[in-house]
């Protein structure tokens, strides 16, 4: 079993952002325990591929690996779903990719427009910023349905019927931004659709496969 308690205690040294250089005694005070445990502790956690160690006369440089990394945000994320209902927001994370391109002929027709003008206090860039979610951001992202959020109510043109859905105010980084859940969708569940005022893609100097972070407003 994972020992997520010493990877915790690395990751707040900042192991997780820089190598950090440390010795057995000083992780030892850490966590509590003696020279030993901490070093063997180490070992553990490097055999298992959540660290990375050099060894030098004085110490050892540390870096959590991507596979750490991965078990510390599975383990935010849980303590998330449980604290959620407590909070009036949550963090998603997901990977940029380029969309189908339906978004801007859906954001170009008057039904939605007039609604998210009127409802999210912006006229919508013509197109969506599409997140590829993580597994643990995608149980999220469900959770979503349970609350009511901003709701877009489905419309008739001449020639079709539109949809409607719910959205939700958000944030990536300091830019404002909208999530939209529609009640019809050609994504699977793990994409996640987002309306800005601006184009999103400049704004965030970002490129596909760029990993986001997003605050939605519950």
């Amino acid at each position: 079993m994972t020992d997520i308690e010493s990877l915790k205690k690395l990751a707040l040294l900042d192991a997780m952002h820089k190598p950090i250089k440390l010795s057995s005694h000083e992780f030892s005070i850490s966590i509590s325990s003696s020279p030993q445990t901490a070093s063997r502790k180490l070992q553990t956690l490097e055999q298992e591929g959540y660290i990375n160690r050099t060894m030098v006369s004085d110490g050892q440089w540390i870096t959590i690996s991507k596979n750490g990394i991965e078990i510390l945000r599975k383990e935010y994320y849980e303590y998330q779903d449980i604290f959620t209902a407590e909070r009036d927001y949550v963090d998603l994370v997901g990977t940029l990719f380029t969309g189908l391109g339906e978004g801007q002929y859906y954001l170009a027709q008057g039904g939605y427009l007039e609604q998210f003008e009127e409802k999210l206090g912006f006229h919508p860039f013509p197109g969506t910023l599409n997140l590829n979610l993580n597994e643990q951001s995608t149980i999220l992202r469900r959770k979503l349905s349970e609350h009511t959020g901003i709701e877009i109510i489905g419309f008739k043109s001449e020639d079709r019927t539109f949809g409607g859905g719910k959205c939700f105010h958000s944030k990536i980084r300091d830019e404002n931004c909208a999530v939209i859940i529609p009640d019809r969708t050609h994504y699977p569940p793990d994409v996640l659709e987002i309306l800005a005022p601006d184009k999103l893609r400049e704004k965030l100097d970002a490129k596909d496969g760029d990993e986001i972070i997003i605050t939605v407003m519950l």
